[in-house]
């Protein structure tokens, strides 16, 4: 198993269809499963199974159900992570999250390429490409962040992006394709009513 994710890791195509590919992601399937199925209330049984499922995840974080991912190990989290509602990694390469990061519902984190023939995308024929996001990052909802992308620290994605290409830190970035908008600044500090 480990040399395909070398594979993988080296930017090279692979066939992605094997037993014990089949035999890991159901693995992971089930975990999935059982997470989805636990009470919210449950808070430490929840996380003693996030920590099973995820490569490393740091406290305090909130990932709330459903969640689903590929392989789970590839993943790394910081701490201080909340993700919403419907979150999917299909981490067939790494994935790395810093800390601080929101991520909102409907959201996900797609580092598969899929051949562009036919015949040999359906014999599962794919590479894979790392996604890496900052500190302090915020992603709205329903993202799709694509294979290879980094997204610098404190970025703000907007909902509904699709992103195919790095976002730069400390800005705010929007739209399918998404591009850059604007520089996030000190102007955006905002007086709360409560404070």
């Amino acid at each position: 198993m480990n040399e395909i994710f070398e594979m993988l890791d080296g930017g090279e195509w692979v066939h992605g269809i094997r037993p014990d590919v089949g035999a890991e992601l159901m693995r992971v399937k089930d975990l999935c499963f059982e997470l989805n199925a636990i009470r919210p209330s449950a808070v430490d049984e929840r996380e003693a199974l996030i920590k099973r499922i995820l490569g490393k995840i740091e406290k305090p974080f909130c990932i709330h159900s459903p969640f689903r991912c590929d392989f789970g190990y590839r993943i790394s989290i910081g701490r201080n992570f909340t993700a919403n509602y419907n979150l999917t990694i299909l981490d067939e390469a790494k994935v790395s999250i810093g800390d601080n990061v929101f991520i909102g519902p409907n959201t996900g984190i797609y580092t598969v390429i899929h051949a562009f023939d036919g015949a040999q995308r359906l014999e599962g024929v794919m590479r894979a490409a790392p996604v890496h996001v900052g500190n302090d990052v915020w992603i709205g909802a329903g993202v799709s962040i694509l294979a290879g992308v980094t997204i610098g620290d404190g970025a703000v994605i907007g909902a509904g992006s699709v992103v195919t290409r790095d976002v730069p830190p400390r800005t705010f970035a929007a739209g399918n394709p998404c591009r850059f908008i604007r520089e996030i600044t000190p102007a955006d500090r905002v007086k709360c009513a409560d404070d």
